[in-house]
């Protein structure tokens, strides 16, 4: 049936209108988003680049998470997905556990699905660490670098083995303060290069870091080679404002090295880390898709990118329509589920609920509740008819079901369907709304 209408052609026109008067170009692009001109102020926001790097590390991150026994064809088939995506950057699962021609056969397999998107090895531990990724045919390395003196024999895995069957692991090379533990990393930085690999080092910990110890860091690596720095955060314990602050501390020390960051998320904060970050001269973001990695996990790959494509008017070179599809094959891939109402992937992200005035004000205008079209991300409007939904919302569903209804009908179903919703303390399926339908005839 042809719902009564609410508002007359000329209300619409004056709501378009008045809507129209409140949006601003970039802001407001029809079919994609609608957010506030304030993020695109320049006095409000600050200035931002006209583009950024996103750096995907969803396969290592994945390691990390306990309980995850995908197949080498499972881990091929996302990783296809995922370049497919528009990711500039991919950083693998590294070396442990793998022969060179499994290696090689990774990196053809990217650069089968983009040429130009780069391949980055992590956990670059010696030499021969790095001639095996240089062999396998990768863009780049990383050198990773704890953030302590002694204390990073914390995190030297070789120690516990040797430990464990009573060997001595302590040697006249075993790094005793910082200095030791910045040369030896600067030698494989060097010979990374002399390798013609580019170097990216993540500087792990440094929410540990004082200015001073950040000062030396960067000073040793950018001499021996390094073309990026990347700022860890493990613990998640950075605020957005602190990693600009060393984000602006590094570009100071070291103009011409690129800054990257990588984002924990405790605090729920690791796209503002990302924002804040950029904004202070980062020109890279590693994250995951789903956030997927250790603890808090990771910065989003879909909310980040949708952040900076949305609200900032900074490209990102995603494939957005692809985000949905991506993040539903993470989860199949390891298991682990997001929320219903996981930022722009989640099934319920574009669910506000069943009343009238929700469903129906998508004819006046599609983006208003919803700040993002959902086809933009490959994601769908969810409309649930609930105790809360009113005739128009029943209309709307029993049309889509194929069933016309005259408007006492449509009163008798809605009386009766919220009813069996009080009753029995759930709600209805789109078939027991038609066995309604069908009892009013």
């Amino acid at each position: 049936m042809d719902k009564p209408p609410v508002f007359t052609p000329e209300e619409i026109a004056r709501f378009r209108a008045e809507l129209a008067e409140r949006r601003a170009p970039g802001a407001h692009e029809p079919g994609r988003w609608s957010v506030s001109p304030l993020n695109r102020r320049t006095d409000v926001a600050g200035s931002l680049p006209s583009s950024v790097r996103l750096r995907d590390a969803t396969l290592r991150s994945v390691e990390t998470l306990p309980g995850v026994v995908a197949s080498a064809g499972a881990k091929e088939e996302f990783l296809r997905r995922l370049v497919g995506s528009g990711v500039p950057e991919v950083v693998t699962a590294g070396l442990g556990g793998r022969d060179d021609a499994a290696l090689k056969a990774e990196v053809e397999l990217v650069k089968g699905e983009n040429p130009d998107c780069w391949v980055v090895c992590p956990l670059m531990r010696s030499p021969e660490d790095i001639d095996r990724a240089a062999a396998a045919g990768h863009d780049a390395v990383q050198v990773w670098v704890q953030g302590f003196g002694e204390t990073s024999l914390v995190y030297q895995a070789p120690v516990y083995g040797l430990a464990w069957r009573g060997e001595e692991w302590r040697t006249v090379d075993t790094p005793r303060d910082r200095a030791a533990v910045l040369a030896r990393a600067a030698r494989l930085v060097s010979y990374a290069r002399e390798s013609g690999l580019h170097v990216i080092v993540p500087l792990l910990m440094v929410s540990y870091a004082t200015e001073e110890s950040h000062e030396e860091s960067v000073a040793v690596l950018t001499a021996a080679g390094a073309g990026e720095l990347t700022l860890f955060d493990g613990p998640g314990a950075m605020s957005p404002e602190a990693y600009a602050h060393l984000v602006g501390l590094t570009r100071a020390i070291a103009p011409d090295v690129e800054v990257g960051l990588h984002p924990h998320n405790t605090f729920g904060l690791a796209v503002s880390c990302a924002v804040a970050a950029v904004r202070a001269g980062a020109t890279a973001v590693e994250l995951s898709v789903n956030g997927y990695c250790g603890g808090p996990g990771n910065a989003d790959l879909a909310a980040t990118a949708l952040a900076f494509e949305a609200l900032y008017g900074v490209h990102t070179g995603i494939r957005t329509e692809r985000l949905t599809e991506l993040a539903r094959a993470g989860q199949e891939l390891t298991g682990y589920h997001t929320a219903w109402n996981h930022p722009v992937t989640g099934t319920h992200a574009f669910c506000w609920g069943g009343l009238d005035l929700i469903t129906q004000e998508t004819e006046i205008d599609p983006l208003l509740h919803n700040c993002l079209e959902p086809a933009l991300v490959g994601n769908a409007r969810r409309v649930p008819f609930t105790p809360d939904s009113g005739p128009y919302t029943l209309v709307d569903k029993l049309t889509a079901l194929g069933i016309e209804l005259d408007r006492e009908q449509v009163d008798a179903v809605l009386v009766r369907a919220r009813q069996v919703m009080a009753h029995e303390g759930r709600l209805l399926t789109d078939e027991d709304l038609a066995r309604l339908a069908e009892e009013v005839r």
